[in-house]
Parts: structure tokens; C-alpha cells; sequence
């Protein structure tokens, strides 16, 4: 009797122990995560060594060429300035033509000393009754065109003209000396504005066929 006792455990413990071994595996049967010919998806340090520490081919960009930009920029800068212009609206025409061919611009005014005209006079003598007979002098030799400075920083000089044309002065002056009377001829200026344009462009740009005005030309100049 003990001996089937013994007989039936141990078959069922093989029977315990065969149903263990087959049901205890929890992964054992699971079906596969990716679907037939799909590459199965692994973790960076699954891989091999090589393949893990392969880097990845870098594809160097294809140059491209150079834009109108590039080119118009790679030309020398060129500072110059353009005058003198006589007027403020010559100056904005000026300004307005130039606009496509210059970068930068800016307008700059100066006064200047300009030839108003020539004038032709004999000293002043030491006062207005030595003038006076100084004139009827110059009556009795046949000059007349005169008048006595009665005003002014130079009181009693006789005047013998103004003049705008520097021949004509000296004709004037050289006619009184003939008479035995001491002429002279002294420029007389006066202070007027002239306006200029400065301006940065490129050694390719010519401004000549954009500007008309008379007597307007140009010189380099530092750079703005």
C-alpha cells in the first residue's frame, strides 16, 4: 500500500514540475513585435561595437555661385566730392540724380571769398578840402567819372570807377597815371556760399552724365 502511496506522488510531481517548467516562463510565447520582414527595432547599446561608434558620412554642400550682390559689394569704394553748386536746388538735383550710384551722401555749404569787382580810386588826401582840390585837378586834365568818399573806413579817397572787368580796371588806372595822378586798382570781394555734395561709391560709377550743371567738378576725398 505504501509503495503505490509513494508511486502516485511522484507522478504527480513530475506531473507539477513538467506543468512549471512549461507555463512558468512568461515570455516565452509572446508573439513577435514587429510584423514579417520589418527590421526589428534595437537600442544603441544592443549593437556591436563597430556599428555603435560608426559615425554618420556629412555631405558637404554644393558651392553656389555668386550673386549680383557678391559682386556689386567686392568693388572698391570710391569718396569723392562734386561741386560747387550755386544754389540749394542745385544741390537737391544734384542729390536726387546721384541716388542710384552712391551709397552715402551729405551736403556740406562754405563761404567763400568771391570777386565782386575792381575798383580804381587815388588815396585820400589829408582832408576833404585837399580832395576836393585834388578833383578840380583832375577836371582841369580832362578826367571826369569821380566823386569824393564822404562815408565809410575810407573818408575823402576820390573814386575813378568800379569795374567788373579786371582789363578795364587797369585801362582806367593806366589812363589817371598818364595825368600825373597816383591810381591804383584794389579787388573788391564779398563772401558768398558754394555747396557741395560729398558722396561713397564704387570705382565703376561715373556721376559726369548725371550731372548738367556749369562749372561743377570733383576731387577724391576721405571716405565718411
Amino acid at each position: 500500500m505504501f509503495l503505490r502511496l509513494l508511486f502516485v506522488l511522484l507522478v504527480m510531481l513530475n506531473i507539477v514540475a513538467g506543468a512549471w517548467l512549461f507555463l512558468g516562463q512568461p515570455y516565452t510565447h509572446v508573439p513577435p513585435a514587429t510584423d514579417p520582414g520589418v527590421p526589428e527595432l534595437r537600442l544603441l547599446s544592443e549593437l556591436p561595437a563597430q556599428a555603435a561608434t560608426a559615425a554618420p558620412a556629412v555631405v558637404a554642400p554644393a558651392p553656389t555661385a555668386p550673386t549680383a550682390a557678391t559682386a556689386d559689394a567686392s568693388a572698391a569704394p570710391r569718396c569723392l566730392t562734386i561741386g560747387p553748386f550755386d544754389t540749394p536746388h542745385d544741390l537737391q538735383q544734384a542729390r536726387n540724380a546721384l541716388a542710384t550710384v552712391a551709397t552715402r551722401m551729405r551736403s556740406r555749404q562754405e563761404q567763400v571769398a568771391q570777386s565782386r569787382s575792381w575798383w580804381v580810386y587815388l588815396p585820400a588826401p589829408g582832408n576833404r578840402a585837399q580832395a576836393l582840390a585834388l578833383t578840380r585837378q583832375l577836371a582841369a586834365h580832362g578826367i571826369s567819372d569821380y566823386f569824393v568818399v564822404s562815408s565809410g573806413d575810407q573818408p575823402n579817397t576820390i573814386s575813378l570807377g568800379l569795374f567788373k572787368d579786371q582789363d578795364n580796371a587797369r585801362k582806367r588806372r593806366a589812363d589817371v597815371a598818364a595825368a600825373g595822378f597816383p591810381a591804383r586798382v584794389t579787388e573788391r570781394t564779398e563772401t558768398v556760399p558754394q555747396y557741395w555734395l560729398d558722396l561713397v561709391t564704387t570705382d565703376r560709377a561715373d556721376w559726369r552724365p548725371l550731372i548738367h550743371a556749369d562749372g561743377v567738378g570733383s576731387h577724391s576725398m576721405s571716405c565718411f
